[in-house]
């Protein structure tokens, strides 16, 4: 308040505007250290945004690539002649490539499927004693268990009393157990039931005994087995059966990923007699679009790279992070992806028609790509594996330039702490400049008070004088 004050009233005795003359006085003190540290700061902004820019940029080409061989669109892919009856599918890692059978569809592999007679209330106490829940093979005949052969797993006991003897709590309390058999309660309009179910395969038929409370019986009405007259096995469970060139294979699933290395059959239907073809296709198309789309994303990160390093204008020209990034992309076109393979087959991404052009860019030989595809199909899909060939050499050089040790993320931890350490800098001139602004302004403060002082004894002088002429 006090400088305020004084502020407010500088001048009054000299004349002088000392407001203005101490603002420029200060600013010439501390305008060319205030001018660096802003020019080092937006140095310092930009190289921060570079090196955040690139790394986002490689991650982000790395990604894509992970995320478009993950999908399989580069693979060879297997497929089926009758999609209405088998689906077809390569497991990760392996290959479809050669693959050539003849597939039939005898048999779907399902559950035991179990239900209760209907009774009106499923909140109401049916009976409390003890359940048993065993597995087998059974034989079925019009919704009728005949015959059960109990498996070697140990049969399982369900206890109900007072708190679960309804259809409802008979129902949580199996599923509590999670044994194996799924229980629910189906509703319609003549009541609620009981329904049963297990997982499919011929070994997870199942039969329900009941022991029952004296004085509290009626479990029996849910028991499930050879005799029992309370419960309707609406369908068996068995294991699916299919013929691979007419030999017949059983399976406890209907998603079966061991009988053909490498492939997953899905059954969608059986249908005895009724023979399926299943084969591959390679992705010629998907591969063209997909080096023509790794020519495009290269160039656009090399032009970004290029840019953040120029040596006269870019934020990066000092990073070696950033030219070693611009190194390793720079033989990325012709650094071995694969090895092995027939002779003659292409290795490198310039062996199928990438070629490097004098400017660092990329550019893409259509026809010498198709040839390629053409004459060599496995050795440029081999390119393009996870893990393998480009994209694990994509990944190197992103996981390098992401290293927070040696790599852009090492230098934007550096540039950041800079940038920090520059704001306290500004800060401290700032703080510095209002010091000398607070200092100059008092002195200047006194100087006026003298020179009115002054100026004051001089009009009382000249009044003097003025009254000694008059008199005389």
């Amino acid at each position: 308040m006090a400088i305020e004050s004084i502020t407010k009233t500088l001048g009054s005795g000299s004349g002088i505007d000392i407001s203005a003359l101490v603002t420029s006085l200060v600013e010439a003190q501390t305008a060319t250290k205030a001018a660096q540290l802003t020019a080092k700061n937006e140095t310092l902004t930009a190289q921060i945004s570079a090196t955040s820019s690139l790394k986002s940029a490689i991650n982000s080409f790395d990604t894509a690539l992970k995320s478009l061989i993950r999908g399989g669109a580069v693979s060879t892919q297997p497929t089926s002649s009758n999609t209405s009856l088998l689906n077809v599918s390569v497991l990760s890692g392996a290959s479809a490539a050669g693959l050539s059978a003849q597939v039939e569809v005898r048999q779907l592999a399902s559950g035991q499927v179990a239900n209760s007679a209907t009774v009106a209330d499923k909140s109401a106490a049916i009976g409390q004693g003890t359940l048993t829940l065993t597995f087998g093979n059974t034989t079925v005949v019009d919704g009728e268990m005949t015959a059960f052969a109990a498996g070697p797993g140990t049969p399982v006991d369900i206890t109900i009393d007072a708190t679960n003897s309804s259809l409802q709590g008979v129902a949580d309390a199996i599923n509590a157990k999670k044994a194996g058999v799924t229980a629910s309660i189906l509703t319609d309009s003549t009541g609620s039931r009981l329904v049963l179910k297990s997982a499919t395969g011929a070994s997870q038929g199942f039969t329900l005994s009941a022991a029952e409370t004296a004085g509290h019986e009626g479990l029996s009405a849910l028991a499930v087995g050879v005799g029992a007259t309370g419960t309707t096995i609406g369908s068996a469970a068995q294991d699916a059966i299919v013929a691979i060139d007419g030999v017949p294979v059983r399976r406890a699933v209907n998603s079966i990923p061991d009988i053909i290395p490498g492939i997953r059959l899905d059954l969608v239907a059986a249908s005895v007699g009724t023979k399926i073809n299943i084969g591959s296709k390679a992705p010629t198309d998907a591969l063209q679009q997909a080096v023509g789309d790794i020519v495009d994303t290269y160039n656009e990160l090399y032009a970004q790279l290029k840019t953040a390093t120029d040596p006269v204008t870019g934020p990066l020209r000092q990073d070696s992070a950033a030219k070693a990034m611009l190194r390793s992309l720079s033989d990325l076109s012709t650094r071995a992806l694969v090895s092995g393979g027939v002779a003659g087959s292409p290795k490198s991404l310039s062996e199928i028609g990438v070629s490097t052009n004098r400017d660092g860019t990329l550019t893409l030989n259509s026809g010498r790509l198709t040839n390629a595809l053409l004459s060599y199909p496995d050795s440029v899909e081999a390119m393009f594996k996870m893990g393998a060939g480009l994209s694990a050499q994509l990944s190197s050089i992103a996981v390098s330039a992401s290293s927070t040790i040696y790599g852009l993320g090492a230098s934007e931890t550096r540039y950041t702490k800079a940038k920090t350490a520059l704001t306290e800098q500004q800060t401290k001139a700032t703080e510095a400049a209002e010091v000398l602004r607070t200092r100059m302004t008092r002195q200047f403060a006194s100087m006026d008070s003298a020179v009115a002082a002054y100026k004051s004894t001089q009009t009382f002088i000249e009044n003097q004088v003025k009254a000694w002429n008059s008199d005389s």
